[in-house]
Order: C-alpha cells, then structure tokens, then sequence
C-alpha cells in the first residue's frame, strides 16, 4: 500500500472513502476467506467454490483488500492472508472478525447513514429510523443481536487484561459484574483473583450464552449467573461492582437510575468501578470521539469526561476516589458507595 499523501486533499479525499473499505473487509470476514486462506494461498477460484461466490466479483474484492494489506496477491491469481488478514481470521483470539461482521450488517451500517439526521435534530437516528430503541431491536432480531454481543466480547478482549492488571482485585471476596455481557471481563478478573466469586448480570437473552464461554475461560464454577434489568434491579451482596461499557450508551438521567440501583444494591464502603472511555482534550482521542457519535446515532447516549461522571457519581450516593488510566483508551473510575 502506498505511503500517505500528506496533501491535505489527498488525505481528505481518503477518509471520505473509509466506507468503501468497511464494507470489503465485512463481506471478506462473512466469507470467511481468512480461515479458507490460513498460511498458505488459494486461487479465486478454489476461493469461489468454497464460499459460493462468484468468481469474478470476488478476484475483484480480494485484489483491492490487497492494495489495502489485508490480503496478498500472488502470482497466477491466487491470494494469501497479509498479517491483517491473519487477525481477521474466526481462530484469531482478537475476534475481529466478529467486530467486522457486526459493523457491516444492515441495522449498524444504514443507521450511520442517517448521522445528518441527529446532528440537524439532536435525536437518536436508530430510534427514528425503527420505532424502537436498539436494545429493543435485537430483542425481536436475534441475529443481529447475536452479532452484536460476539462483537462485544471482541471489543473487550484487549481491554480485559488491562483492566485486571490495573487494578488490584485480590481482596474482594464478591465481584458483580452490571451488564457484563458473555462475561469476557468477569473471567478475566477472576482470573487475577482465585478466591473470589463472580456474580454476572444481564438481560436474561444475553447471560443465557455465557456459560459456555465462562466454561472455556475456567471460571464457570466460581460464577454466579443473574438475568434481569440495571434499570429495576441489581444482585446484591458484592464487594467491587463493575459498570465497563454501560453508561456511555444512556443519557444522564438513566445513567443515574442505573447508579441509584447499584447503590441500593450496595453496602456502605463497596467499590463501584466505572469502566469507560474518556474525553480527551481539543484534538486528541479520535476513537473516544468516533464512540461518542456511535452513541448519538445508535443507543442515544454519549461519551463523557471524568467530570461529568463524578457529577453522575455525586447525584446518586458515590464519591469518586480515584482514576486509573489503562494502557488503552479506557479508564477505570473508582468509586465508593458513601
């Protein structure tokens, strides 16, 4: 791939076309033609018959994620995977593949097209667009809920080792973690903490997948599993709390329903970690910034910097103690139930 232009209008003209690029790295992950390449190299035919694709379309989709160094184009029309197609790959403990596959499905990727929309109304373009909100949404379309909760997991796997290194959980005796999803961070912390037991909690459809995942991670025993809504209810009885990646997708007001229930589950002293991307400064954090119009256009919450959150913290029986950056964008904010 070419080195960057640094003409402005080069460089322009490049991000306006990012779309295009989105689009071929899904439907390539959807094929799954990096596990059908592996280490080694196949032909656009042999490519074609295994994916059911037409050939012609798809020699056309391989050499361009070439020219983008997803892919290698070898000679005599075969391709082999380039170290971004490797990470594409369904075996690849990234799961990027799973990210891809859920940013390119038609409920994701039309709801984007209407970022006008919010910015000219301020209103939720998801909601607009459905006549419900999204959680809603994959409620009644249970692959694309599916999609999303695997990605979800993906995105949590490079945060997971940083916020169990981070952070010291040996002492607590229970961990509940709020709207832990599949329990990717859960299995983690428990990992770093062998006397401890987990308490996860989700929407019943969400948690119903998580013991084989909790399995696989060896935690299964030491894990608790509890369906039902941040909104009414929250398991009580635990030592630390987890919130990674739950109120960025609220806006204020039911952010701090979802803390007064925390709270109320919680004695004096507890800890309630708040896991969550910050807002850096003027031009800087790029991909906080990018999440944050996600939020907008997609569940309708927002991305926040420190101060906002212990504003949230304040109104709802918290005292902020402490922030811990990770290595990654996300901060740990530590908070003591007052």
């Amino acid at each position: 791939m070419a080195e960057p232009d640094n003409d402005p209008v080069t460089s322009l003209r490049s991000l306006i076309g990012g779309f295009r690029l989105t689009q071929a790295i899904h439907a390539a992950a959807v094929l799954g033609i990096p596990d059908l390449l592996g280490d080694g190299s196949h032909t656009t035919a042999e490519l074609a018959r295994d994916t059911s694709a037409d050939e012609q379309a798809l020699r056309r989709l391989l050499r361009a994620l070439s020219a983008a160094d997803v892919f290698v184009e070898a000679p005599e029309d075969s391709f082999a995977n380039a170290p971004m197609g490797h990470a594409l790959a369904a075996i690849h403990p990234s799961g990027t593949k799973d990210i891809a596959a859920n940013h390119g499905r038609p409920y994701f990727w039309n709801t984007w097209g209407h970022l006008l929309t919010s910015i000219r109304t301020g209103e939720n373009a998801f909601s607009s667009l459905h006549g419900c909100n999204v959680w809603e949404y994959r409620d009644d379309n249970p692959e694309d809920g599916a999609a999303f909760d695997k990605a979800m997991t993906a995105m949590t796997i490079p945060l997971v080792h940083a916020v169990a290194s981070t952070y010291d959980f040996s002492g607590a005796a229970t961990i509940v973690d709020v709207g832990g999803g599949q329990g990717a961070l859960l299995a983690a912390v428990l990992r770093t903490a062998p006397d401890s037991h987990g308490v996860l909690f989700d929407q019943p459809a969400v948690v119903a997948t998580s013991p084989g995942y909790l399995r696989a991670a060896g935690v299964l025993d030491r894990v608790t599993i509890s369906g039902g809504t941040f909104f009414e209810t929250v398991p009580g009885h635990g030592n630390v709390y987890l919130l990674k990646s739950v109120l960025h997708d609220w806006e204020d007001e039911d952010c701090r329903r979802i803390l007064r229930c925390c709270r109320t589950a919680m004695r004096r002293g507890a800890a309630l970690l708040i896991i969550e991307r910050t807002l850096a400064g003027p031009n800087q954090g790029l991909d906080t910034k990018l999440s944050d119009l996600n939020m907008l256009v997609m569940p309708g919450g927002k991305e926040r910097g420190v101060t906002e959150y212990e504003t949230l913290l304040e109104a709802t029986g918290f005292q902020l103690s402490r922030v811990l950056q990770t290595p990654t964008s996300f901060a740990v904010l530590e908070a003591e139930a007052v």
